[in-house]
C-alpha cells in the first residue's frame, strides 16, 4: 500500500480493475513532488538544491538540474490542465526563469559550453517552454525572453557528446527557432542525421556506436525526435513519419519488459529515473502511433508508478532519492546529482492527453504476462525476455548489450554485463561485489579467487527461444585472453545455459545465478551439484549443474551492495583444476516465486554431451538439441 504520507485518491477497480489507477492519481503523484521541492529553492526559484550526494558538475550545475528536470513535471501538468492547474505552478517557474538567466542574480545558471551537463538540462526546459507556451512564454517580459534565447544560444555551433546528447541541441535549437531567434538548421538535421547511424532495424537504436542498449532507447532516442517533431509545427521534412513508424515497431515488444508487479526489468544505467520508463508508452499514444490498446497503456504506465509508490518512492518528504527504492548509490553514476530522479518526470508525459482520450477511459486490459507465459527474442539488442505468468517475473537474457566502444578498451559494467537481469533482482553493484563478479557471470578464477571479466559481447544469434554470443574472457595477471562461447535456451520457467570455455591449466571455471535480495538475509543451501538462495518472500534462485561442474558446489553472501535490498546471496557451480584447452559446461538457471526442488531437477532432467552437440532432455520429454 502506499505510505500514508501520499495522499492519492481511492482507487477505482471498475475503470481499473488491474492497478486501481486512474488520471487523478497521476496529477496527485505529480502535485506531491512538485509541492515537496519548494523548501529546497533558492530565493529566485532559479534552483533547487536538493540533499544527497552531488554530482560531478558541482553544486549550481545541480540546482540547475533540479530546476530543469521538475519544470519538466510542472510543464506536463500545467499544459495538461490546459493552464488550469495550480497557478502557483505557472508562477514559480516563471520567475526560475526570470532569475536562471539574469547573470547579476546570485542565481544564474552555467552558461551552455562543449559537453557540459547544462546541455541536458536546457533541453528540458526547452521541452517545458514549449508545452507551455501560452502560459509562461508568451506572458515572458521581452527582456526575459531575450535573456532566455541568449542563454540557449550557447548551443548553437557547440559540441555534444556523440549519443543522445546529439538530441538535446535538436530540441534546444528547434525551440530557438519556434521562437523566431536565431539557430543553426545545420545543428538539427546534423543531430538527426546521427541518429540515423545507430538505428539497428525493428525499432531499435543503439545509444551511440557500439552495442549499448537500455532504457536509454525509449526515453531518450525515441523521445527526443517526437519532441521536436511537435516544436516544428509539421515542418519536419518527413522526418515524424519515420520516428512514430520506428516507435510504433519498437512498442510491439516493450511491454514484455514489465513484471505483474510492474517492476520494468533491472537492467542498465540511471536506473534512478524510475517512472521514466513509461515514457515511450506515453509517446506512442501521444503520437499516434502506438499499436497498443489505450487500456494497456495506462495499465503498464500506472502499474510501474504504483510499483515504486506502493515501495516508498517519493520518500516521507515527497522526494525521490538518487537509488532504486530507497537511497542506493551504487546503482547511480557519478554524474547523478541529487535531482537527476527527476527525469522521472518523463514518466508524467501522458498528462498532456486530455482527460476523455481513449487512455484514461477505457478499461485496463493486463500485460503479456498476465495472461500467458511469454519468450520473445529481440535479435538487435540480442536479447531474450522470459515471462512466467504464474509469478509475474520477466526476465532478460542479455547476449547483446554491453555498453561499450567499438574498439579499444572494455569494461565489464555491471548493469550491463550480466548474462541475465529481471524484474525481480537487481545485479550486485556495490564495488566489493562487483570485483568478486559471482551473481549473472561466468568467470575463470586465478588460484588467489580473482575473475576474468565478460568484456565486449559479440553476438551470434538470437531467434525463438535460443540466444547465443561470445566473449574474451582477460584471465587475471596475464596478457592473453581466452574464447568463452554461449548458448542460452528458454524451457518452461528455466533457462539452460552452455558454455563452450577455452581457460588455461588450472582455473577453476565459475557460474552464479541471479542474485537475490531481501530486508532480511536470504536463506541459502547447498547439495551436490546445486545451490540456492531464497528470500523471506519465497523469490527463489538456484542453479543446477547438469554437465562439466563439481559436485561442491556454493553460494556468496553481499550486504549493502544490491538495489533490492540490504542483503543478498547468489548461488554459484564450479569445476576446479580446469585441464587446459576447451571444455563445456551446462547449467540450469531458474528464478522463481514457485517452491524449487533443485536436487529434484537434477535428477529428473538429462544432459548428453557428444562433441559439439548438446541434448537436454525435461521430465515431460521435451528435448533440446543445442
Amino acid at each position: 500500500m502506499p505510505a500514508p504520507y501520499l495522499a492519492l485518491p481511492p482507487s477505482d477497480r471498475v475503470l481499473s480493475p488491474l492497478t486501481g489507477w486512474t488520471r487523478a492519481h497521476w496529477e496527485a503523484l505529480a502535485d506531491r513532488q512538485l509541492e515537496a521541492l519548494v523548501p529546497y529553492a533558492t530565493p529566485g526559484l532559479a534552483q533547487y538544491r536538493l540533499p544527497g550526494r552531488h554530482s560531478w558538475s558541482g553544486v549550481v550545475s545541480d540546482g540547475l538540474e533540479g530546476f530543469a528536470r521538475s519544470f519538466l513535471l510542472a510543464a506536463f501538468r500545467i499544459a495538461g490542465a490546459g493552464g488550469e492547474a495550480d497557478p502557483r505552478l505557472v508562477e514559480r517557474y516563471a520567475r526560475g526563469l526570470t532569475t536562471g538567466t539574469d547573470r547579476n542574480s546570485g542565481e544564474a545558471w552555467p552558461e551552455l559550453t562543449d559537453c557540459s551537463q547544462q546541455m541536458v538540462e536546457a533541453a528540458s526546459i526547452a521541452i517545458g517552454l514549449h508545452e507551455t507556451r501560452p502560459w509562461i512564454w508568451d506572458k515572458l517580459d521581452a527582456g526575459v525572453q531575450e535573456r532566455i534565447v541568449d542563454w540557449f544560444s550557447g548551443f548553437v555551433g557547440g559540441k555534444t557528446w556523440d549519443n543522445n546528447w546529439r538530441l538535446f541541441q535538436v530540441v534546444s535549437e528547434q525551440f530557438l527557432a519556434s521562437v523566431g531567434a536565431p539557430y543553426s538548421q545545420a545543428d538539427v538535421d546534423g543531430g538527426l542525421d546521427r541518429i540515423e547511424d545507430w538505428y539497428r532495424g525493428d525499432g531499435w537504436y543503439s545509444d551511440g556506436d557500439g552495442r549499448n542498449f537500455d532504457y536509454y532507447i525509449g526515453w531518450a532516442m525515441h523521445l527526443y525526435p517526437l519532441l521536436w517533431a511537435r516544436m516544428t509545427g509539421g515542418n519536419d521534412g518527413g522526418r515524424a513519419t519515420v520516428y512514430r513508424e520506428r516507435l510504433g515497431q519498437f512498442l510491439r515488444t516493450y511491454p514484455h519488459f514489465f513484471g505483474g508487479d510492474g517492476a520494468p526489468v533491472h537492467q542498465g544505467r540511471s536506473l534512478t529515473y524510475r517512472f521514466a520508463a513509461a515514457a515511450p508508452v506515453w509517446m506512442g499514444a501521444l503520437a499516434e502511433c502506438t499499436p497498443l490498446a489505450p487500456g494497456l497503456t495506462r495499465r503498464l504506465a500506472s502499474g510501474t508508478a504504483r510499483h515504486f509508490v506502493e515501495r516508498g518512492v517519493p520518500d516521507e518528504r515527497g522526494l525521490l532519492p538518487l537509488g532504486w527504492y530507497g537511497t542506493f548509490l551504487p546503482a547511480t553514476q557519478a554524474y547523478s546529482g541529487p535531482a537527476s530522479p527527476y527525469w522521472a518526470s518523463k514518466g508524467f508525459l501522458g498528462l498532456l492527453l486530455p482527460a476523455d482520450h481513449p487512455v484514461w477511459t477505457e478499461r485496463e486490459v493486463p500485460l503479456p504476462v498476465e495472461e500467458s507465459d511469454q519468450y520473445t527474442a529481440l535479435p538487435q539488442p540480442g536479447w531474450l525476455l522470459h515471462g512466467t505468468r504464474h509469478d509475474g517475473i520477466v526476465r532478460l537474457i542479455n547476449h547483446g548489450s554491453d555498453h561499450n566502444p567499438l574498439e579499444g578498451p572494455a569494461q565489464d559494467d555491471p548493469h550491463y554485463a550480466k548474462f541475465a537481469y529481471s524484474t525481480a533482482t537487481a545485479p550486485e553493484t556495490a564495488p566489493r561485489a562487483w570485483g568478486r563478479a559471482v551473481d549473472g557471470h561466468l568467470a575463470l578464477l586465478t588460484p588467489d579467487g580473482t575473475p576474468s571479466r565478460r568484456l565486449r559481447i559479440h553476438p551470434l544469434g538470437c531467434a525463438g527461444r535460443v540466444a547465443a554470443s561470445r566473449h574474451d574472457a582477460r584471465y587475471p595477471g596475464a596478457d592473453e585472453t581466452y574464447p568463452i562461447e554461449t548458448t542460452s535456451a528458454l524451457h518452461g520457467p528455466w533457462e539452460i545455459r552452455v558454455h563452450r570455455v577455452t581457460a588455461p591449466t588450472g582455473a577453476t571455471v565459475r557460474e552464479g545465478g541471479h542474485a537475490v535480495a531481501d530486508d532480511a538475509q536470504p536463506h541459502t543451501e547447498c547439495g551436490p551439484g546445486w545451490a540456492l538462495a531464497r528470500t523471506t518472500t519465497g523469490l527463489t534462485s538456484a542453479v543446477v549443474a547438469l554437465h562439466g561442474w563439481d559436485d561442491e558446489a556454493g553460494t556468496a553472501r553481499e550486504v549493502a551492495s544490491n538495489a533490492y535490498g540490504p542483503h543478498s546471496a547468489t548461488p554459484f557451480l564450479t569445476a576446479t583444476s580446469h585441464p587446459g584447452g576447451d571444455s563445456v559446461h551446462v547449467t540450469l538457471i531458474t528464478l522463481s516465486q514457485d517452491t524449487v526442488d533443485p536436487s529434484a531437477l537434477r535428477e529428473s532432467i538429462t544432459c548428453a554431451v557428444d562433441g559439439d552437440t548438446v541434448r537436454v532432455r525435461f521430465p515431460d520429454g521435451t528435448e533440446l538439441t543445442l
